[in-house]
């Protein structure tokens, strides 16, 4: 059977890759970048995000109207996405409409303008986009958790940048950064769903060939943590509060063990802590734990909402279950619900176009090949019960990050924690 991942790689550098999927009528199609916040020095903070809303805001032959009258003409949707550090430009239409999305996507993605009035009118919309994210306290306590973490280094930064920042920029200096930054060797187009592979690259090439190789870029500096305490009074009715310590990297050869260790320490509704915080003691609507990866390194760690009476208790028992996970192997019946939780995830997304084009992505920029779905599940299957127990003991032994928004009475009690 031939293999449905395919991969070319264009004369600048780029990178195509699709997976044919013949059962479905749709097809999902990405551009990626392997350009984000943590690439930014700290005056750009914010720089790659605005740079991703101006790309819809009109190129040489389609003002922004244009654009999404064009993707609403077809019934399709595109959408765009800033990380830490990928940038993505995405579409899904059906697949007589491909050649459309095609035309758009490379049009945008190339040949925006960032007009001087649009930039204005844009930056209103992201200032108000900070504004909405710190009135959500458990948007903004994660940000809190990733300044405890990683300090001064930018991944400790928001992705939006700060409002200095972006009253800073003009026009130009935007499009100046997508020059320097966007080079072949950081993009890779991705596609899958009901397509052709040389018919894709026969839309995508021609246009894609035009992006030339620039200057060498600095090469990524990993974080050297110091993990803090952060608190921030507000008058709320909960007290949010997110604890962490460092984490694996996304290309580690133990990030399956992390991945099934995050799910039996919080990652679903039979997990530990689900079941000691809410199920038991009630003192949570919502509790989980949290592990993401970057290139070179990552976080593990707990959130939580509760009342502020519950503040203390909740921390003593979200330890407790940390010194569990330390202390003994957790048990057959964990792990193995771990695993079929993990193999049934992967698994059922394998019918997304969505997760296939992203899935496409992730491992030709992490991996720089196919990882089929059988050689994952193979790798999670042949994690043992000693594995998680000795990578607990690696990250969880150090001292822990801490953020807490909301009504709280004694910060410097809360020390004792971190």
């Amino acid at each position: 059977m031939e293999n449905p991942v395919r991969k070319t790689e264009l004369h600048n550098g780029i990178r195509i890759v699709t997976n044919s999927m013949p059962h479905v009528r749709s097809v999902s199609m990405g551009v990626w970048v392997n350009v984000g916040a943590r690439d930014e020095p700290l005056e750009n903070n914010g720089m790659c995000h605005f740079i991703e809303h101006m790309v819809f805001k009109g190129t040489e032959k389609r003002d922004a109207f244009q654009i999404a009258a064009e993707m609403d003409a077809i019934g399709g949707n595109a959408n765009a996405f800033t990380g830490m550090e990928d940038t993505c430009y995405h579409g899904k239409v059906l697949d007589t409409h491909l050649p459309r999305l095609t035309d758009i996507l490379s049009d945008i993605f190339l040949n925006s303008v960032f007009q001087p009035e649009e930039f204005v009118r844009e930056r209103a919309v992201i200032l108000q986009e900070i504004g909405m994210q710190d009135d959500s306290p458990d948007d903004r306590v994660h940000l809190m958790t990733s300044e405890a973490l990683f300090g001064e280094h930018p991944l400790g930064r928001s992705v939006l940048g700060s409002p200095d920042n972006l009253l800073s920029f003009e026009a130009h200096s935007l499009l100046d950064y997508l020059k320097e930054w966007y080079q072949p060797s950081r993009i890779v187009i991705t596609a899958a769903g009901h397509l052709d592979h040389d018919d894709f690259v026969s839309l995508t090439g021609p246009a894609f060939e035009q992006v030339s190789p620039g200057p060498e870029l600095p090469q990524r500096v990993p974080p050297k943590n110091k993990p803090e305490l952060r608190v921030e009074h507000r008058d709320l009715e909960q007290v949010h509060l997110c604890l962490a310590a460092s984490g694996l990297g996304a290309v580690d050869p133990r990030r399956y063990a992390y991945s099934l260790m995050n799910i039996i320490l919080g990652g679903n509704m039979s997990s530990r802590l689900f079941q000691e915080v809410r199920e038991k003691r009630g003192l949570a609507y919502s509790v989980y734990s949290f592990a993401p990866s970057f290139s070179d390194t990552g976080a593990i760690g707990v959130y939580a909402g509760v009342d502020p009476s519950n503040l203390d208790l909740t921390l003593d028992l979200i330890y407790k279950e940390l010194s569990r996970l330390k202390g003994d192997k957790v048990s057959e019946q964990e792990l193995r619900g771990a695993k079929e939780y993990v193999l049934g995830s992967l698994i059922m997304s394998a019918e997304s176009t969505d997760n296939q084009m992203l899935r496409a992505a992730q491992n030709e920029i992490n991996f720089g090949r196919h990882k089929p779905i059988s050689e994952s599940a193979k790798n999670i299957e042949a994690v043992t019960r000693e594995e998680i127990l000795e990578l607990a003991n690696e990250l969880l032994e150090a001292p822990m990050a801490l953020a807490v928004l909301g009504p709280v009475q004694d910060p410097d009690s809360l020390r004792r924690y971190v």
